[in-house]
């Protein structure tokens, strides 16, 4: 009887082991890293597209307020993850620096480039305007909009067990001479308060900390 037991046991330990690790982060390096780590020196962190599910709105609110609000919302957590990426830099954990995103903004602004033609234009192409040897970019698809005080104030009041929202995030690092992807990295998020742009920024950067490829 014990015999028969056993396989279904560790069956179950497996199928569960294979659960917990897909709960992760996904994480892609390129084979060519590590000849190229060596050469960079600045990387700087592109705007992040941002969709919001339309069939999901609150009442009152139009698509055109949606798109205002992925357009603004995309600066806040380009601004989040760049303050969070200097805050680890100043600890000495990276190789390289990061350009000021109000400099990168400025120069893809000069350059007629903006959130709604960004994806026009070819990595190696960005690269060459803002003079960086990689570029950090990404998409966040949020299942419903919400402001950081909506939800702070319903983890208050109905507590952050409830998944008020669900967030994926792709973040991918290219190289800015020829343009190629890097590094690769897949996560999703979901609650109350992790779902504001600062709460997301944290959460991703707890992922992103001990995965960086710039780490020393």
């Amino acid at each position: 009887m014990k015999m028969h037991l056993r396989f279904p046991i560790l069956a179950l330990f497996v199928i569960a082991l294979f659960l917990f690790q897909g709960c992760g982060p996904k994480i892609y390096i390129s084979p060519d890293f590590p000849q190229v780590k060596a050469t960079h020196h600045t990387v700087a962190l592109l705007p992040f597209f941002v969709t919001v599910e339309a069939g999901k709105l609150p009442e009152g609110m139009d698509a055109a307020a949606v798109s205002q609000m992925e357009k603004d919302e995309s600066v806040t957590f380009q601004q989040q993850l760049y303050s969070m990426f200097l805050e680890r830099q100043a600890k000495g954990e990276y190789t390289v620096e990061f350009q000021d995103v109000d400099n990168t903004n400025a120069l893809l602004a000069k350059a007629n480039i903006n959130y709604d033609n960004l994806s026009q234009f070819t990595k190696a192409e960005i690269g060459s305007i803002l003079g960086v040897d990689a570029m950090i970019s990404g998409n966040i698809r949020r299942s419903r909009p919400m402001s950081t005080g909506a939800a702070i104030t319903t983890a208050i009041l109905f507590g952050v067990s409830g998944n008020t929202n669900r967030v994926d995030v792709n973040v991918n690092l290219h190289d800015a001479v020829k343009g190629s992807l890097l590094w690769k990295l897949d996560h999703s998020e979901s609650g109350s308060l992790g779902s504001s742009s600062e709460g997301l920024a944290k959460s991703l950067m707890k992922g992103i900390s001990k995965k960086f490829p710039y780490r020393r």
